[in-house]
């Protein structure tokens, strides 16, 4: 148990001056504005129970969705056994309707060599109809950063090329890029690829690239991050940083994925240093001579601390995130960027109260067709355990309705780290890194 208490505490490790997100204080949920109770007419429901062996255990990333309502994502632990990975690697899963039940299938277990390890990001569908994905470690190692078995890898998922008669076949992995960490390469990537019209693909690398340790993690081997590019090419892929972080006004260590808009230019965050030292919002915006950063809003510990997640647009070209810290009750909060004036306007559309070790916001938010906002907790919430939570635009601002809160009993969840996707009827699917019936976290639905 303490091998995976360690590689969970690595999946929180985003505020990297000594915060954790351990749960225990006993701050109530506060905001700046109304807070509606739960929601008599939502239904929880638990669809599946991770048990930590073959089919995984201890989520920490969303799910994905397909045409056809079935449900993907990885685990960290699980799978086969395997002695680089304390136990075993993680796996990579999808969930499928089957008559009134969902039935789990384990698509692939990683070994924690060359196929990587680990994963703590989300799979998506690129170009092809294929998965793809990152892990966190793996790859075949050492690396700089200390993970004995890689820095991370970037891999693809797809069906098994031969006929199989067993339902539950597992599909065949191929690593498509290798970390190297260091000056020249990216280590730990903390978020799903996102791919362009182009069928290029961008990510982001928490560690790796520029060496700055008293501006970054003051660890010996760690550095401040990287943004890249992977181009394919007549079934290979070439990978390429387009940017290596400072450490100074620009940010440090992102964890969150890429966000592109119609112009091709790049947007997401970066969760330590920047001009107040809270971390940042950024752009990269590509040229004839390479890509130009830009910081878009740097925080402060008041408005915010550490984004860890990426970034949404409206159809108007408003900007949402959140961050897990700081705000002006401790407990994270979820903003706005509007475009005004060639800048960047801020707004905190709400202020979670958490005290300092208690989180808000965890996972990408997703907005609906009227413009309500969608997103989880670490551990925000009367049990300290997480939460479900939609925000809804009034006239007199904001409005958050708690749609769930966790409790961490068999037939719950919690800590549920990885965001909610929603399908078209509006229900709400999600997972929670530990609780359930084996204490191995679980995958959760919500109806309205």
């Amino acid at each position: 148990m303490a091998v995976r208490a360690k590689i969970a505490a690595s999946v929180v490790r985003i505020n990297l001056r000594a915060r954790t997100a351990a749960l225990v204080s006993l701050a109530l949920l506060a905001a700046i504005l109304t807070i509606v109770p739960i929601a008599q007419s939502q239904t929880f429901t638990i669809l599946h129970n991770f048990t930590g062996n073959s089919d995984g255990g201890q989520p920490t990333a969303g799910l994905t969705m397909d045409a056809a309502g079935n449900l993907y994502g990885t685990t960290t632990i699980g799978g086969q056994s395997a002695s680089n990975c304390y136990g075993s690697c993680g796996t990579v899963f999808r969930l499928k309707k089957e008559g009134e039940g969902w039935v789990l299938n384990s698509l692939y277990q990683f070994r924690g060599g060359d196929d990587g390890a680990n994963p703590q990001q989300k799979v998506v569908f690129g170009p092809d109809g294929t998965l793809y994905g990152l892990t966190w470690t793996g790859g075949g190692g050492p690396c700089p950063t200390g993970n004995m078995n890689g820095c991370g890898t970037v891999y693809n998922l797809r069906p098994s090329p031969t006929a199989c008669a067993n339902v539950l076949c597992p599909w065949t992995e191929s690593v498509i890029h290798r970390f190297a960490g260091g000056a020249y390469d990216g280590a730990s990537p903390g978020a799903e690829p996102t791919f362009d019209s182009a069928g290029n693909m961008y990510g982001t690398t928490n560690q790796g690239g520029i060496s700055n340790r008293d501006q970054c993690v003051n660890v010996p081997g760690y550095t401040c991050g990287t943004v890249f590019k992977m181009v394919p090419s007549n079934g290979a892929w070439t990978e390429s940083l387009i940017y290596l972080f400072s450490g100074q006004a620009d940010g440090s260590n992102p964890n969150a994925g890429i966000t592109l808009d119609a112009s091709g230019n790049l947007y997401s965050t970066a969760s330590e240093n920047g001009y107040n030292g809270g971390g940042t919002v950024f752009e990269l915006m590509p040229s004839s001579n390479g890509w130009t950063e830009s910081a878009l809003y740097s925080f402060s510990y008041t408005t915010g601390d550490s984004p860890r997640y990426g970034l949404i647009f409206d159809p108007e070209g408003n900007m949402y995130g959140s961050t897990p810290f700081g705000g002006p009750y401790d407990g994270g909060a979820v903003f706005e960027l509007q475009p005004s004036s060639g800048g960047w306007g801020f707004t905190p559309l709400y202020n979670f109260s958490g005290g300092s070790q208690l989180t808000g916001a965890f996972g990408d938010l997703v907005r609906d067709s009227e413009g309500n906002l969608y997103g989880t907790t670490l551990s925000v919430g009367d049990d300290h355990l997480g939460m479900v939570f939609e925000l809804s635009p009034t006239m007199n601002g904001w409005t958050l309705n708690v749609l769930h809160q966790f409790t961490g009993v068999k037939s719950d969840g919690a800590v549920p780290v990885g965001g909610v996707v929603r399908d078209a009827q509006g229900n709400l699917y999600g997972t929670a890194q530990s609780g359930g019936t084996y204490n191995q976290g679980v995958i959760w639905k919500i109806t309205p």
